[in-house]
């Protein structure tokens, strides 16, 4: 251990805090795979084979190591995935944590389904699949039993679970999953469904009217035409974009009710990081489902730890020794890795953090203060409609 990067020697650590792997060499590559990543800073086996030390003379050699374990079947990436993210989420018992659906595509061959934990200005993978399929709208088919593994992951923690998607995830079934693992939810709804009010007269919503900034709430309604529920809606037009935002939810609605859903847009930001804005996902010259899977666990990896060790960064009051504003200009994960760049020039060890906190941002990043203050103003006005 002593021969090898201190860096690596610190992803070893990280990894080992479990006892799941089948093989300690499938965990010795992952830590490989991982520092490659991160000091190459995109998806290539061959630039990844570069920064590994060993016995193999070639860099091939270590390029094929990698195509290995991407290609092995015995490595269940979620069992050895879940045991790390439980560890991040140590103190989070009893809190309200939000979880969001989406999906990616790549190359338009593949559709990458993630479930992703909503954390400040970014999201944290916590289940994923890969499949072939030519669209980014999936069937609940696809995406049923990833719920139920993130269900299994979170229930320890006894939480209140917020669920967040879009239009394209506006399933009744879905909804009534969510109801059986006792998630809460807030999903985003066509203008084409119908709602049923006490009068169980049907109104199509693209027939409500609103203003520019104004909102309206309804209460135990039921909605398509096999009238399911009880649920509640909120409709808001925003005040800029006048973009009409429809959701639906378990509970009550009223005007957090929109702050709530927009924590969706989060998951966005975290396949920004996957691909053009951090590891280059859609470099790889991989196309396999079951390898991308793979892949995809060494980015949620990388992108659990990077995280977590940009949040102690900022804790430790060491922020601006990597980020040069004046204000927090990048994200957690950004700071993160230059953290572990900054380190690796200067030959020093990383903390082999993995704890994320659970309070409230206390300095919310921002690429600048005008786009902040733009952020800032109210999507809708602040006297809001009565709820109908």
């Amino acid at each position: 251990m002593e021969s090898t990067p201190p860096f690596y020697q610190t992803l070893v650590q990280v990894l080992s805090s479990h006892k799941n792997w089948l093989d300690i060499r499938h965990m010795k590559t992952l830590a490989w795979m991982i520092h490659g990543l991160i000091l190459s800073g995109k998806i290539s086996l061959n630039a990844w084979s570069i920064y590994v030390e060993g016995r193999a003379r070639y860099a091939q050699s270590a390029a094929r190591r990698f195509r290995r374990f991407l290609d092995n079947d015995r490595i269940d990436v979620h069992s050895l995935y879940a045991p790390l993210l439980s560890k991040a989420l140590q103190g989070w018992n009893h809190k309200t944590i939000y979880v969001a659906l989406d999906t990616s595509m790549l190359w338009n061959t593949y559709c990458l389904v993630r479930l992703s934990l909503v954390y400040p200005g970014r999201a944290i993978p916590i289940v994923w699949t890969v499949l072939e399929h030519g669209s980014a709208t999936v069937s609940l088919e696809a995406y049923e039993a990833l719920l139920d593994q993130a269900a299994q992951v979170l229930f320890p923690f006894n939480c209140k679970i917020i669920f967040l998607a879009d239009r394209g995830f506006a399933d009744t079934k879905l909804m009534e999953h969510l109801v059986d693992l006792h998630w809460h939810f807030r999903i985003r709804i066509k203008e084409s469904f119908y709602i049923y009010g006490a009068s169980k007269r049907a109104r199509q919503i693209k027939n409500i009217r609103l203003s520019a900034g104004h909102t309206q709430f309804f209460h135990h309604i039921q909605i398509t035409k096999e009238r399911f529920g009880t649920v509640h809606l909120a409709m808001g037009l925003t005040l800029q974009s006048k973009e009409r935002w429809i959701v639906i939810s378990d509970e009550p609605t009223d005007v957090e009710t929109f702050h709530e859903y927009g924590l969706r847009f989060n998951i966005e930001e975290n396949f920004l990081d996957d691909k053009s804005n951090g590891f280059q996902l859609e470099s790889s010259l991989i196309r396999s489902e079951k390898a991308l899977e793979r892949l995809c666990f060494v980015l949620a990896v990388a992108t659990l730890y990077l995280t977590a060790l940009g949040t102690h960064v900022v804790q430790l009051g060491k922020r601006r020794q990597v980020d040069a504003h004046w204000f927090r200009g990048c994200s957690y994960l950004k700071i993160g890795w230059d953290w572990v760049k900054r380190a690796v020039s200067l030959s020093k060890k990383t903390q082999p953090c993995l704890t994320l906190f659970h309070k409230p941002d206390p300095e919310p990043a921002m690429a600048s203060k005008k786009q902040h203050t733009k952020r800032l103003q109210p999507l809708f006005l602040i006297e809001l409609d009565k709820a109908a």
